[in-house]
């Protein structure tokens, strides 16, 4: 089944910032209709993180043709996150996830009570018929503790796979030191949700952060997962030397996968000519779907 592509509002979020609803009018100029939500306010923001009211947004995307198909919220807090699943439901969308909040990484206890926690989220969006999932970054791709697994191991063996689904960032990956095609087919079922950046030819950085320029154990906080973020090591998409294709190729047979979602963290270019420019790319891969 082809993917349906879709885009990452974090890829522009200055621009909402400043001009929510005319940010999202040239989004839906570039052609993307389907949405992928950021609220890193959520401890104040029931939404998508851009201070909308659920009713106003709702017409604007109808008016538009747009839809939003997942959201991250961060901080996940279990108090907040029914309002928040209110919003939603509002607005169509099924499903939330949680992003970059998961540190320390090299406490084990800790990893454990996360775990616990996506659980406990997972069950009050079941409840709700939505579902929850988790988006990885390089740091889980950390191996230690007694079997030295990495974190994304243990999150996906230490929650309950009908409550806790998973949006694999296929960059982030890379930057880890693994192969995310292996990652697709190995959690193939619980996959809902592709992330697709990616990388210049020309990068003043290794694609394998672990390479020489963080040691595997390395204590991640946020400080550190900052300063080894180079805007440099990202390009617009399908203009970069990730396999792109082979990507969309595995990800075919993922059950539950129905959007390839692209982002662009940092750009040289201005927001909107950076997201026009990944559409305009990104048309040559076959087995995906605009409409």
């Amino acid at each position: 089944m082809a993917l349906k592509v879709g885009i990452q509002l974090y890829s522009v979020r200055e621009s909402l910032k400043a001009d929510p609803y005319g940010t999202l009018a040239k989004v839906a100029e570039a052609g993307f209709k389907y949405l992928e939500a950021a609220n890193h306010d959520a401890a104040n923001d029931d939404g998508v993180g851009f201070g909308v009211p659920a009713d106003a947004l709702k017409k604007s995307l109808a008016d538009l043709g747009m839809s939003i198909v997942g959201s991250h919220i961060n901080p996940l807090d279990p108090a907040r996150i029914p309002a928040v699943l209110d919003y939603h439901q509002e607005l169509g969308n099924k499903q939330i996830g949680c992003d970059i909040e998961f540190f320390p990484y090299q406490d084990m206890d800790y990893v454990m009570r996360r775990c616990e926690l996506f659980n406990k989220v997972g069950e009050l969006c079941q409840e709700r018929g939505m579902r929850f999932y988790y988006h990885n970054h390089y740091m889980e791709f950390q191996k230690f503790g007694p079997e030295n697994k990495c974190v994304e191991d243990i999150i996906m063996e230490n929650t309950d796979p009908g409550k806790v689904f998973l949006e694999l960032d296929t960059y982030w990956v890379f930057r880890g030191g693994q192969n995310p095609i292996e990652y697709i087919q190995k959690y193939k079922d619980r996959l809902v949700l592709l992330h697709q950046k990616d990388f210049p030819s020309e990068a003043p950085q290794p694609i394998d952060v672990y390479d020489g320029i963080l040691n595997t154990n390395a204590n991640i906080d946020m400080t550190v997962f900052g300063a080894v973020k180079n805007p440099l090591c990202f390009t617009e998409i399908g203009t970069g030397i990730l396999p792109i294709q082979d990507i969309i190729d595995t990800a075919q047979d993922c059950p539950n996968l129905e959007y390839i979602i692209l982002e662009q963290d940092s750009t040289q270019l201005t927001e909107i000519e950076s997201i026009n420019r990944s559409m305009d790319a990104f048309h040559k891969f076959k087995g995906i779907e605009w409409a």
